[in-house]
């Protein structure tokens, strides 16, 4: 586990494994630098053609309405 921030194993980490509409190759990317941005994020993975995506962030960091209004202001509808 990090010293610094807590994540890691133990650390209170959250994995958000959801289908999302609307991606588009570089909105993809830019959700995904964007996310990863967020003190919180540890890691983000998204494929653009199906829409499966994959978050996990430490919750004490980042809030779940934070990862929200990212997709949502790149026009991507989740399904969580």
């Amino acid at each position: 586990m990090c010293k610094e921030c807590g994540c890691g194993a133990g650390g209170g980490n959250t994995r958000l494994q959801f289908t999302a509409k609307g991606y588009t190759q570089e909105s993809a990317a830019t959700v995904e630098k964007t996310l990863l941005g967020l003190a919180g994020v540890l890691y983000v993975h998204i494929h653009a053609h199906d829409g499966e995506t994959t978050v996990d962030y430490n919750p004490a960091k980042t809030k779940l309405k934070e990862i929200l209004a990212i997709l949502d202001d790149n026009d991507v509808e989740a399904d969580i």
